[in-house]
């Protein structure tokens, strides 16, 4: 007389490879690591996203810093420092009369 699992097994032979021990260990240690431990592939997934979006500020930044440095080289002559005057903040002498020409293509639009 025979057990009616085993009866079960030998009719749908994909039950005996899924009832295997050393399969169903690996599926499990698998399914923890992917999923359940503090070091998780979705964890490290998440944490190497910051990590890239972190690289790209600091390259910005320091692309920032090296155009400042620039500019303070360049404000170091007073010409210059007239010239950035007027350009960004519209400074004037007593004497003369600022015009402003805006272009149809230059202007934000909101």
């Amino acid at each position: 007389m025979k057990n009616p699992l085993k009866k079960t097994i030998e009719k749908k032979p994909w039950l005996k490879i899924i009832s295997n021990k050393y399969l169903l260990i690996l599926l499990l240690f698998g399914t923890w690591m992917l999923f359940l431990d503090n070091y998780s592939y979705m964890d490290q997934r998440v944490l190497n996203k910051q990590i890239d979006e972190l690289q790209d500020n600091k390259k910005y930044y320091q692309d920032e810093i090296r155009k400042d440095k620039e500019n303070i080289k360049l404000l170091k002559n007073q010409d210059q420092v007239e010239k950035y005057a007027r350009e960004k903040y519209y400074m004037k002498k007593d004497s003369e009369d600022i015009y402003i020409v805006e272009f149809e293509g230059d202007t934000i639009k909101k």
